[in-house]
């Protein structure tokens, strides 16, 4: 009987050890899991950083080439028509940072649209694609995000998505009356028109 009862409060002390072992365990793996979700994000932000350094400082220098050649030759280039050749250098579409789930799922996602042209940006839609871990498509959601001013910004928040472990943005179409510039992902650009993006002929 005394061994019996040995045994059991062997087996009890044993029991409480491994419970005790598997919740450092846990605790341990969550914030490793923290620790990688920071370093993710940082490394986005610095990513997205640099990408901004270069993006203006090939605006810079293209803005300096354009005033070099209207001076030289002693035109005047609309700056509407530069705008739509190089939109991509002067309207992004990216996100802010958001949370992941111990098991998936997205939480607190902001898409954001930057308007670095001269002019108003009517709508911006775009495309937010759900990724599981192995980057197939869980689900896709369309946003519009109206009124971008001049030199602005302006974000819209995104549902919040029961399973998935990354968003990738991608941009689908943009309009801007007083740029009069209409671009879609479907819109196949004729490769002899030099000005290929424009919405109506100017009157």
């Amino acid at each position: 009987m005394k061994r019996n009862t040995g045994y059991i409060i062997v087996i009890i002390f044993l029991g409480i050890f491994l419970v005790l072992s598997f919740s450092r365990q846990q605790k341990r793996v969550k914030q490793v899991l923290a620790e990688n979700e920071r370093l993710f994000n940082e490394n986005r932000h610095l990513k997205q950083s640099l990408d901004l350094s270069s993006s203006t400082a090939q605006q810079i220098a293209d803005r300096a080439e354009v005033r070099q050649r209207e001076s030289s030759q002693g035109q005047f280039v609309d700056p509407r028509i530069y705008y739509r050749k190089n939109w991509k250098q002067f309207i992004a579409v990216t996100n802010s940072d958001y949370k992941t789930g111990f098991l998936g799922g997205i939480k607190n996602l902001d898409v954001i649209v930057k308007n670095q042209t001269e002019f108003v940006i009517d709508n911006v839609v775009v495309a937010v694609e759900y990724q599981r871990g192995n980057g197939d498509v869980f689900k896709t959601e369309q946003y519009t995000i109206s009124d971008i001013g001049a030199k602005g910004t302006k974000s819209v928040r995104a549902a919040d998505s029961r399973k998935g472990q990354k968003v990738v943005i991608k941009l689908m179409s943009v309009t801007s009356q007083s740029m009069n510039f209409c671009w879609a992902v479907n819109k196949v650009a004729d490769p002899v028109n030099p000005d290929p993006y424009k919405c109506t002929p100017d009157k």
